[in-house]
C-alpha cells in the first residue's frame, strides 16, 4: 500500500457520526516519532486483539515546542509510522485518510498528551453502516437520459440528400431510415444489393469520430417478433461496423419488432410493409 496515496489532508471525516467511531491512542515523547518501548508494545496489543476492526483513519499530533514547520514533519511521521505498524495486519478503508495536525488542535495544558497519534477505526458489528457512520451518501445510478426523438421527416432534408447530407443536417435525436439496407427474408442476413449502403454508413462513421449512432431495427407483417428478428438485425449491421475498426461503443442497438409500426398490421400493400420492415439510425451523440 502506498503511504503517498493516504497521506491527503481531509475534512468530511471529522464531520460524521461519533458515536460508533472508536478510536486508539499511541503517545510518543518529545520530539520523537517513534514510540517508546512501553507504548510500541501497547500498539501490538492492540494489533493482536483487534485483527478485525477495520481503519477508518491516523490522525498525527503534537506539543507546541519548536517550529510549525517541524511540527507538521513530526506529526507526519507519527502518522507514517504507526501506519507501518498496522499495514498489512489490520483493514483499512480503500480511502483511508491520515491527517498531521502538527500542533494546529485544542492543545491540552499535559504536554504529553498532545504527543499522540490516534487510531481512528470501526468494530465488525458496524461495517454494514460504514458509509452511514461517514456521512457517506449512496450513489444512486440514474438512467442516462435518452434523447427526445425527431422524426426524419419533421428535419425535411432536401429531396435527393444522401445519408452523410443527413447526419450533417441532423441533431441529436433524429433518426434516420437507412432505405438501402435490405435482409434476405425471414432472416438477419444482408442482402448483397447493401454493400454500398453500408460502406456509406463505414465512411460516415469514420469522417465524424465523435458520432453515436443506436440501430433499430423493425419487422412487418406478423403479429410478434418470435425470433427477436429485428434485434438480430440491428445487430448484424453493428457486427459489419465493428468488423470494418468502428469502436463498438459508438454503436448501440435495439429491435422493436412490430411495436413501432408505420402503418397498423396487417398491411394492406406491399409499400405499406416495406414502410413498417426498416432498419433506422438515431444519432444519440455528435
Amino acid at each position: 500500500m502506498n503511504m503517498q496515496k493516504y497521506l491527503i489532508f481531509i475534512g468530511f471525516l471529522f464531520g460524521f457520526s461519533l458515536q460508533a467511531q472508536v478510536q486508539f491512542v499511541v503517545f510518543f515523547e518529545s520530539g520523537k516519532f517513534e514510540s517508546n518501548p512501553k507504548e510500541t508494545q501497547k500498539l501490538q496489543q492492540w494489533i493482536q486483539t483487534h485483527r478485525e476492526v477495520k481503519i477508518l483513519a491516523i490522525q498525527g499530533y503534537t506539543d507546541e515546542d519548536g517550529s510549525t514547520g517541524f511540527n507538521d514533519t513530526l506529526s507526519r511521521k507519527r502518522v507514517e509510522f504507526v501506519f507501518q505498524q498496522v499495514q498489512g495486519k489490520v483493514a483499512t478503508r480503500e480511502d483511508y485518510k491520515a491527517h498531521s495536525f502538527g500542533e494546529n488542535f485544542a492543545q491540552s495544558k499535559d504536554k504529553a498528551t498532545n504527543r499522540r497519534a490516534t487510531i481512528v477505526y470501526i468494530e465488525p458489528k458496524d461495517f454494514e453502516r460504514e458509509n452511514q457512520i461517514l456521512g457517506i451518501q449512496p450513489i444512486v445510478p440514474t438512467q442516462p437520459i435518452e434523447p427526445q426523438v425527431i422524426e426524419e421527416e419533421a428535419m425535411r432534408f432536401p429531396e435527393n440528400a444522401t445519408l452523410e447530407d443527413k447526419i450533417k443536417l441532423a441533431r441529436v435525436g433524429t433518426l434516420i431510415r437507412l432505405r438501402d439496407i435490405n435482409f434476405h427474408q425471414n432472416t438477419f442476413a444482408v442482402m448483397p444489393s447493401s454493400k454500398n449502403a453500408v460502406d456509406e454508413l463505414v465512411n460516415i462513421m469514420y469522417n465524424y469520430p465523435k458520432l453515436c449512432i443506436e440501430i433499430q431495427g423493425h419487422i412487418c407483417c406478423v403479429s410478434k417478433d418470435y425470433k427477436n428478428l429485428s434485434l438480430e438485425r440491428a445487430r448484424q449491421i453493428k457486427r459489419i461496423l465493428v468488423s470494418e475498426g468502428v469502436d463498438p461503443n459508438r454503436v448501440s442497438v435495439k429491435g422493436f419488432g412490430v411495436t413501432k409500426p408505420k402503418f397498423p398490421i396487417p398491411e394492406k400493400t406491399p409499400e405499406e410493409a416495406a414502410q413498417n420492415r426498416r432498419v433506422e439510425l438515431l444519432i444519440t451523440k455528435k
